[in-house]
């Protein structure tokens, strides 16, 4: 097992004990994120879905539409899940070392958590933060389990869309669904009952990444304790079987006309993908974390550090330029990629430029003085 980090007082982790690999795969994964998301804030959910449903008029459109899905969709986010489940045990860790009751501390951590992910909800219905603040219940139960076990346990949960899909395909196909809201009509609100589906699917994939994260961490893999030679293994194997997997999953939907007829089983193969491919992402930025420190790196890093507040000001940026500002104008997918790049920009730049004088992002720190309910110092010196 990894070094455990050195704690003096109750707190967050000071500068010298972070892991710099957590930090850096969590920059890349909250940037990432922004990808798909922004499809969602000027399209809506159906869209995000069916990329024939919005925002693919031209063919850089298009072009953007399916690089996303078979690179970004459901990796990036699996990702965020993975470095939750490692940052709960990293929690429990430092916490157990000081605190009395290291659980119930992380129990009211989460619920802090799950507030902040209605109150983002509020403002927009993609948030992810409500699903893990409940799945942490669930990690906090199994959480001495072994690191084999945390990721065989994960990966079942996380596969178990699989077989939600093909039920949600039989009834919506028996029932004659027109899928409202889901697959077509982008501006109906979701009646149908295979909605249920669906939502129990994001569910179970947040839940299996999340305990996949945990085990993962626990066996040190993205820390980068393990052999170079592993983690370039994960990253071929990795990607080498999950580009394809998601691909077909592409080709299948576009070959039957975006049917809705294939609306759930087309999504499998993206969910067969996304493990490998997140293993095979984590493993890159393993890697070039090994290598030697570069500006880019301290930058993405910085992203990372302040995952939390980069996170919502994706949404409210977002939602006020995207979703109202533009709401009349008419952007396709690759148009969008202006607005992101311009947030990459903003978020690297600011990033690093708050952490140069505080010690946490603003968010962050708010998060940590409700969880300690007790003052934190902020600024540095």
């Amino acid at each position: 097992m990894q070094n455990m980090p050195q704690v003096s007082a109750a707190g967050p982790i000071a500068d010298p004990s972070r892991i710099a690999s957590l930090d850096l795969i969590r920059g890349m994964a909250v940037l990432g994120i922004l990808l798909m998301n922004v499809v969602a804030f000027k399209f809506g959910q159906v869209p995000y879905w069916n990329i024939s449903a919005g925002g693919s008029e031209t063919w850089p459109d298009w072009v953007v539409a399916i690089v996303g899905e078979i690179l970004v969709d459901q990796k990036f986010m699996g990702l965020f899940s993975l470095l939750f489940g490692a940052g709960m045990m990293l929690f429990i860790d430092r916490a157990s070392q000081r605190e009395r009751h290291p659980v119930w501390l992380n129990l009211w951590r989460n619920v802090l958590l799950l507030g902040i992910g209605i109150l983002h909800y509020q403002l927009w219905e993609g948030d992810v933060l409500m699903v893990y603040a409940v799945s942490s219940v669930f990690l906090l139960l199994v959480r001495r389990f072994s690191p084999g076990v945390l990721i065989c346990l994960g990966t079942v949960i996380f596969l178990l869309p699989v077989a939600t899909d093909l039920m949600a395909q039989n009834v919506a196909n028996n029932y004659n669904s027109d899928l409202a809201g889901i697959w077509t009509d982008p501006g109906a609100e979701i009646r149908d009952p295979v909605g249920l589906f669906m939502l129990s699917g994001y569910v179970n994939r947040a839940l299996g990444m999340i305990l996949l994260g945990a085990g993962l961490y626990r066996l040190g893999f993205m820390q980068g304790n393990l052999s170079i030679r592993l983690y370039r293994f994960w990253a071929g194997v990795g990607l080498g079987v999950g580009i394809p997997l998601a691909a077909i999953g592409v080709v299948l939907v576009a070959w039957n006309d975006f049917s809705r007829e294939v609306a759930f089983i087309g999504n499998i193969p993206n969910t067969l993908a996304t493990i490998p491919m997140s293993l095979g992402y984590m493993s890159l930025i393993v890697l070039w974390d090994k290598r030697k420190h570069t500006w880019l790196k301290s930058r993405l890093s910085a992203v990372g550090r302040m995952a939390l507040t980069n996170y919502l000001t994706q949404t409210i940026v977002g939602v006020l330029l995207v979703t109202v500002a533009l709401a009349d104008v008419n952007v396709g997918r690759s148009g969008l990629l202006v607005f992101v790049a311009g947030v990459w920009v903003l978020q690297v730049w600011w990033s690093q430029a708050w952490l140069s004088r505080f010690q946490f992002g603003p968010a962050e720190w708010l998060w940590r003085v409700a969880t300690y309910r007790r003052g934190q110092p902020l600024r540095r010196g």
